[in-house]
């Protein structure tokens, strides 16, 4: 298990600091830190920074390989956060599904897309020793 010591530290691209700064706010994440060229947030406990990069956004993002997000160990709390994202208008790259149906890994997923095409993913698995 994870020591409450220990903050996750993530830096990606985004194209504009505003848009930024009003889509993680919305996501429900607190502004920690802003400067003219980054922007710096708690991200569900851990750390996220988005450097101003709009040279380097990735124009046509995939699922696969590269996102990032938060895996839910209460079921409440992967619904809050679905019904968080549908209530503030935050836009979907994946509608909620179910991956890997009737096998132990089965999990409900969304996936989330932010202003400079950065994919976040939230997922709750209903065999939490499946998580890691």
């Amino acid at each position: 298990m994870r020591d409450t010591n220990k903050v996750f530290h993530l830096a990606i691209p985004c194209k504009e600091l505003d848009e930024t700064v009003s889509f993680y706010e919305k996501l429900g994440c607190k502004l920690a830190r802003r400067y003219d060229d980054r922007v710096t947030f708690d991200f569900f406990g851990d750390q996220v920074v988005c450097h101003l990069s709009p040279d380097h956004i990735d124009e046509k993002p995939q699922m696969y390989p590269r996102h990032y997000g938060i895996t839910f160990l209460d079921k409440e709390d992967y619904d809050q956060a679905l019904e968080y994202a549908i209530k503030e208008e935050l836009p979907f790259f994946s509608k909620p599904m179910i991956r890997f149906k009737g096998k132990q890994e089965e999990h409900m997923t969304f996936f989330l897309i932010d202003p400079a095409n950065n994919l976040l993913e939230f997922k709750y698995y209903h065999d939490k020793s499946m998580v890691y």
